[in-house]
């Protein structure tokens, strides 16, 4: 992979819009790359923001543009792997959608190869690295049970370790020695402590089958397929790329979607901000048009285009995804301080794999933790602020 590190300039970043865009705009980007964009940095971009499919593609449309060698031989090398990797991970999925079904598990797909099909065309024109599922909360043991008789066993802990620290996460990994991805297995798409605009019980009465590697597989489409892009995206703090592009290109090749309708729905759930700032992340960086019944809301908000502005002047300063600050963040699903106070009170309360790592306890002592994490929270809280410096603020 070609690193972009320092060299890396806003103008490496644009041109990369100017790429993965829904309709790339290949005369402005075949200009950028006349101008001396810095290809090797433009390159380890699409890298750190999972867009390197659809880089690869647009790229190859620039009538008389050659990639330079070393960065051409990464990206080939890149495509190969990639391709068979997601054959691998249908034919996983495939297997998994049996085995759960087999089981009398109810189940749905969602991101991984179902959404790169969907909204890119092939299984292989999105990154991605694990397979999520969703199951009712009632069916998670039959799903566990399901995933350890196919060889699958947990990331983070056995059961009673998974019951005890991640159960506010609403989900845990697994993991299988052949299979080269985890299945993340949800009963929710949010931890205990966040809102979200889209709620598991939406989305059961109306899962769309699915035809991916020769098998059908129930998914999530329509009006729940933009909540579940806008929630994850703002969750995630936006911090890469590709979730952007997943939102501008449903976008794209759903004009008869409703937004209003969607827009509605998330403000029901107090998180109607995470679409009307999903929607202008696509409109700004990638120049899909905001969809019209959004524009009242978004002129209404001062928060949202002051969240759009300071992520894109973070995105375009060049630093990888894991490294920017956090000038969004899964509070921001949050809409008032009130809902953001509850947010952390909530999560305060909550016993965490953190909790366990900062004072192991034997399994008879783990009820302790419930009493002790207020004064663990609280001795973190006074260093940081006697030490700022020593946390990096």
């Amino acid at each position: 992979m070609v690193s972009p590190k320092a060299r890396v300039t806003g103008a490496e970043f644009d041109t990369l819009c100017l790429l993965v865009r829904p309709r790339p705009d290949l005369v402005r980007a075949g200009q950028a790359l006349q101008a001396g964009v810095d290809v090797a940095a433009l390159c380890g971009l699409a890298a750190e923001h999972r867009v390197r499919p659809r880089t690869l593609e647009s790229l190859g449309l620039l009538p008389g543009f050659e990639l330079p060698a070393s960065a051409k031989s990464s990206l080939e090398t890149f495509r190969r792997l990639h391709s068979v990797r997601v054959l691998s991970l249908v034919q996983e999925l495939r297997r998994l959608g049996d085995a759960l079904t087999a089981n009398g598990v109810r189940f749905a797909t969602f991101k991984g190869p179902t959404l790169a099909a969907r909204l890119y065309g092939d299984v292989a024109g999105r990154e991605y690295s694990d397979i999520d599922l969703i199951v009712p909360r009632a069916h998670y043991e039959g799903a566990e049970q399901t995933l350890a008789a196919l060889g699958y066993r947990g990331v983070q802990g056995d059961r009673a370790f998974r019951r005890a620290f991640l159960a506010h996460l609403r989900q845990c990994a697994f993991a299988h020695p052949d299979v080269d991805a985890t299945v993340d297995l949800h009963w929710d798409f949010r931890g205990i402590h966040l809102p979200f605009p889209l709620a598991p019980d939406d989305i059961w009465e109306r899962l769309e089958p699915f035809a991916i590697g020769g098998a059908t597989v129930p998914t999530i489409g329509g009006l729940n397929l933009a909540l579940l892009l806008a929630g994850h995206g703002t969750k995630e703090a936006w911090r890469s790329l590709d979730w952007i592009c997943d939102v501008a290109m449903l976008v794209e090749h759903s004009p008869d979607l409703d937004w209003s309708e969607i827009h509605q729905r998330a403000r029901q759930r107090r998180c109607g901000d995470s679409v009307l700032l999903a929607c202008t992340l696509a409109d700004q960086l990638l120049g899909t048009p905001l969809p019209a019944p959004l524009a009242g809301p978004l002129a209404a908000s001062a928060r949202v285009p002051r969240l759009a502005s300071a992520l894109i002047e973070e995105l375009r300063q060049g630093r990888s995804p894991a490294q920017l600050r956090e000038g969004v963040t899964d509070i921001d699903l949050c809409e008032t301080a009130g809902a953001r106070i509850r947010a952390v009170l909530t999560l305060a309360l909550a016993c965490t794999a953190g909790d366990y790592a900062a004072l192991p306890l034997p399994r008879p002592l783990w009820p302790l933790y419930h009493a002790i994490r207020p004064f663990r929270l609280a001795g973190k809280a006074l260093v940081s602020l006697a030490f700022p410096a020593r946390l990096g603020r």
